[in-house]
């Protein structure tokens, strides 16, 4: 009998070859092998009917208009939101000029703003009469005698004027600020070639296995160095659960390890929570205590000496150190302890932020850029060529004898942490980073907020620099690592940074297309901040799309780093401000699920949370309950960021009388960037 199913037909042609012919054929002889001949695909060569033509073209036009539909969408909601921020003032409030002589500085780009628009109206009256003298070569000053008028001597009198007492200040200070550029420039190049050389090499720290680890089961626990943990916190209601859970979760020996919660919140329902929290994971048997300050003096610094003054810190090695807001992985002591057995000469471990809202709007994502080349770059070739950096404040583990020794945590500074590093660096200590230990926390999701960081950040470091200069010159370190300090690490990424972005791209580019003596090259405007630009992006290769919102956005923030650094260099007020960066309590992924998994274990195990005493209970729980809900978010308006918006704008109008394009379209975009940010539209949506 044969098969029903015989597995050689499928190969086995089907059907019977034709040749068709005709006597007066009118097309070609076609040889048909089988019915599956008929169905091969169409040659690309073959055209396109008429039809099918339109049809795609249609399609693409419909994609067109829909993407032009969607631009216009965002523009007019854009221009609506203008409209109700800067005219009618609804839901908006005039930010507070508390940050340095901010009140000055406005004061001055106002009057540069009122004296360019006079200016302006009066080329534009000298244009449309058609006397555009110096915009060519070949024009001249006319003599008295070719004196048409009263306000053509007076315009003549200003082109003289500026001439030959305005262009050759504006174009000395334009040449300073290049220069400054270009060494930074230099530097950056340096540090990127320094990074290549590290990845080239697979230059990292490592340690073999645990070293801690014995082969006695029972005495194995003992080799393990006692490790003291940190969390100075301040009104930290939005993310105090997620730091304390986290460090509560480190895989260290529970009799090896204790964790300080030094709380200097002045809201007693904020430290009632706290207080709860702690008491949850003590009766889970960790080794944990709750301190609070009663007068908050010297602010995270002073925090951190009063933890360190306790009697029981002599019988710890190690200190690490994570702020409210950071959440490190388990095996975070295992990663970083480890490195210091056999090496005396190490006194801090320092390792790399990783942001859980770094997609969470453009202010976020611009801030991941900065971050990444701070840590990819600047961090990794420091401490692999220098055994030096800036200790970042937190996530790190210092050796608590590397802090006696170089004086401990003073309050002098905004800059605790700076502060510190430079004199464990004089003492003779070595750091340590680790690129490849990430701990999670969040960057400032509000420009309000931004802007207070950034200025802090900027301003302590040019305080510092003038409290520390003395001892880094008597020092006992080498003449190089000297040079390093004030040259490289202060003067010029802490000061001349801030000072020509600002003086260059906002003061004197706009300067130029009023004094057109005084024009700045090409390759200064765009082709070198371009550059620039890649190489910070390079460690963030997925935020490549956007370079050019980073570009204008940098020069915008250097009105608040040119201020902060004016600030601390002269000791002004508000370098000595400390305020706290505003939080959301973002959470990644995991922890989301490692929180229902709590609230599982809750209710089978309700006794856990018992252990605690009724009376925490009763205060508690209705503590809770009526959790403080976050206030409805007042938008600000920054007068500076506005005035030079408009200063910027009105140079970009100038710009179009002298036919310089690629000028105009620099000022334009710079402008609005400007008025986004004055407007307070960074890092919020369109509503």
């Amino acid at each position: 009998m044969a098969p029903f199913f015989d597995w050689r037909a499928k190969d086995s042609p089907k059907g019977t070859p034709v040749v068709v012919k005709m006597e007066n054929p009118n097309f070609s002889i076609v040889e048909i092998d089988g019915p599956d001949a008929a169905f091969k695909p169409v040659e690309k060569s073959r055209g396109k009917n008429a039809k099918q033509v339109r049809w795609v073209l249609l399609l693409k036009a419909n994609r067109a208009v829909g993407f032009v539909a969607w631009l216009a969408s965002i523009l007019w909601a854009v221009l609506g939101t203008i409209k109700k921020r800067l005219i009618f003032r609804q839901g908006v409030d005039v930010a507070s000029e508390k940050l340095g002589k901010g009140k000055l500085l406005f004061k001055i780009i106002k009057a540069f703003l009122v004296i360019s628009l006079l200016i302006l109206a009066f080329e534009v009256l000298a244009y449309l009469k058609g006397w555009h003298y110096f915009e060519n070569p070949d024009l001249y000053i006319p003599h008295t005698s070719d004196i048409q008028g009263l306000f053509h001597l007076v315009y003549v009198s200003w082109l003289e004027f500026r001439a030959e007492y305005i262009a050759p200040f504006v174009q000395s200070l334009s040449m300073f600020c290049v220069v400054l550029f270009l060494i930074q420039s230099v530097d950056r190049m340096l540090l990127c070639l320094g990074c290549l050389y590290i990845k080239f090499k697979k230059i990292k720290p490592t340690i073999n296995g645990d070293p801690y680890k014995s082969d006695d089961l029972e005495g194995s626990l003992d080799n393990y160095p006692m490790v003291l943990v940190q969390i100075p916190m301040c009104n930290e209601l939005e993310v105090y659960e997620l730091s304390i859970s986290a460090v509560c979760q480190l895989d260290w020996p529970k009799d090896r390890l204790l964790i300080q919660v030094l709380d200097d919140s002045d809201d007693e329902s904020i430290q009632q929570l706290i207080k709860g929290e702690v008491s949850k994971w003590r009766q889970q048997g960790i080794n944990i205590i709750y301190r609070h300050r009663l007068i908050r003096t010297g602010y995270k610094a002073g925090n951190l000496k009063s933890a360190m003054s306790c009697d029981y810190v002599k019988d710890y090695e190690f200190v690490a150190i994570f702020d409210a807001d950071f959440q490190p992985t388990p095996d975070f002591l295992k990663q970083t302890v480890p490195h210091f057995k056999d090496n005396p000469e190490l006194g801090l471990v320092q390792t790399r932020w990783a942001f859980v809202n770094k997609d969470e709007n453009l202010l976020t994502r611009l801030q991941n850029i900065n971050l990444c080349f701070h840590f990819e770059i600047e961090q990794q070739v420091n401490g692999v060529f220098l055994n030096f950096f800036g200790f970042n404040g937190t996530a790190g583990v210092w050796r608590i004898k590397a802090l006696e020794e170089s004086g401990g945590w003073l309050e002098r500074t905004t800059v605790e942490d700076m502060d510190i590093a430079v004199r464990a660096h004089l003492n003779g200590w070595k750091f340590i980073y680790l690129n490849d230990v990430k701990v999670l926390c969040e960057v400032p999701e509000s420009f309000e907020a931004y802007r207070k960081q950034q200025h802090r950040w900027h301003s302590g470091p040019m305080q510092l620099f003038r409290l520390c200069l003395p001892s880094v010159i008597t020092s006992k370190i080498s003449i190089w690592k000297k040079a390093n300090l004030i040259f490289l690490f202060f003067l010029l990424r802490k000061l001349i940074l801030p000072f020509y972005s600002f003086t260059l791209f906002c003061v004197i580019l706009p300067l130029t297309m009023f004094i057109p003596e005084a024009e700045l090259p090409m390759w200064v405007i765009c082709y070198v901040p371009i550059l620039m630009t890649l190489l910070n992006i390079l460690p963030a290769p997925k935020s490549i799309p956007f370079i050019a919102p980073y570009l204008l956005f940098e020069n915008t923030m250097s009105v608040t780093k040119f201020n902060a650094m004016v600030s601390g260099l002269f000791q002004l007020g508000s370098s000595y401000e400390w305020i706290v960066t505003k939080k959301a309590g973002r959470s990644s992924e995991s922890d989301l699920l490692a929180v229902v998994d709590q609230d599982m274990k809750a209710l089978i195990q309700p006794q856990i949370i018992r252990g605690a005493s009724e009376s925490d209970l009763s205060e508690l729980s209705p503590l809770k309950e009526q959790k403080p809900r976050p206030v409805k978010k007042t938008n600000k308006i920054y007068r500076k960021e506005l005035a030079l918006a408009f200063l910027l704008l009105t140079a970009s109008v100038r710009s179009l009388l002298s036919a310089q394009g690629l000028h105009f379209y620099f000022l334009l975009f710079q402008g609005v960037t400007f008025l986004l940010v004055g407007l307070d539209l960074i890092g919020e949506q369109i509503s």
